[in-house]
C-alpha cells in the first residue's frame, strides 16, 4: 500500500464520521484528488489508489498530464480561468469550478458549440468577501445564474466557495453555512436547469467542517496527495 493509499483511507474514515454527526449519507460526497501541485508520477499514483477525479488549476502543467493520463480519470479545472484558455479546457475537461464572469460564460459556451461539448459548471461566490479571492459576491449570483443557465454547452451543477484559511476550521463554518443557504434560495425559485445539487466547498484544512455543512464535492491536495513541486 503506499502513501497514498493510507492518507486516502484515512479522509474516507473522517468523511464516514462526519457524515454520521451531521446524519448524511457518505456516498453522496465526492472527494477532488488535487494534483496541481504533484509531478505525474505522483498523479499516476493518485489514480492507482482510486481516486479517479483529479483537480488542476493551471492549464500549462494541466496539459501534459492530460495527454498521458486523460483517459484514466475525470478532470476538474478548479483555478482562475482566463477566456484565452477556455480552449484548452473544453474537451478535456468535464468540470470547471470556478465560474465567475458572464465573459468567461459566453466563451465557454461558444467554444462548446463549436466542439460538441458541454462542460459541467459551479458558480464561484466569494462569500467571505476576501478582496484576494476571485468569485461573485452574493448578492451577485441570483441575476448571474439565471443569465448563464440560458447558454448552450454548460451545466449548472451547484456553487463553489473557498473559505479563508484558518488555523481553527471552525472558523470557516459561517462560510460554508452560508454557501447552502445561497444554494436553497436559488433552488426555491425552481428555474429550469438550476436544480443545483452539488456545493463545491472544502479543503484540506477544513473539510471535515465543510462535510458536515453539506458539502458534496471536496478539493483536498495536501492532506491527500501531498506536494513535490
Amino acid at each position: 500500500m503506499n502513501d497514498i493509499q493510507q492518507r486516502w483511507e484515512a479522509v474516507q474514515e473522517k468523511i464516514k464520521a462526519a457524515c454520521e454527526r451531521s446524519q448524511r449519507d457518505a456516498s453522496k460526497v465526492q472527494v477532488v484528488a488535487v494534483t496541481k501541485y504533484v509531478d505525474m508520477e505522483r498523479t499516476r499514483q493518485a489514480l492507482d489508489s482510486g481516486l479517479h477525479r483529479l483537480g488542476e488549476s493551471r492549464v500549462q502543467e494541466a496539459l501534459p498530464k492530460w495527454e498521458a493520463l486523460g483517459d484514466r480519470g475525470e478532470w476538474h479545472f478548479i483555478g482562475h480561468l482566463q477566456r484565452n484558455k477556455v480552449k484548452y479546457v473544453v474537451g478535456r475537461f468535464t468540470y470547471l469550478h470556478s465560474l465567475d464572469r458572464y465573459s468567461l460564460a459566453e466563451e465557454l459556451s461558444r467554444r462548446c458549440e463549436k466542439t460538441g461539448n458541454v462542460i459541467h459548471c459551479f458558480l464561484q461566490v466569494n462569500v467571505a468577501g476576501e478582496d484576494s479571492k476571485y468569485g461573485l459576491a452574493p448578492a451577485e449570483l441570483s441575476d448571474f445564474a439565471r443569465e448563464v443557465v440560458q447558454l448552450p454547452g454548460l451545466k449548472i451543477e451547484g456553487l463553489m466557495t473557498m473559505a479563508p484559511h484558518e488555523e481553527d476550521p471552525e472558523m470557516a463554518r459561517p462560510v460554508f453555512r452560508e454557501l447552502r443557504s445561497l444554494q436553497e434560495q436559488l433552488q426555491k425559485l425552481e428555474e429550469p436547469g438550476l436544480s443545483l445539487p452539488h456545493l463545491s466547498m472544502g479543503m484540506s484544512n477544513d473539510y471535515v467542517v465543510a462535510v458536515e455543512e453539506g458539502a458534496t464535492c471536496l478539493r483536498l491536495g495536501s492532506t491527500l496527495v501531498g506536494r513535490n513541486l
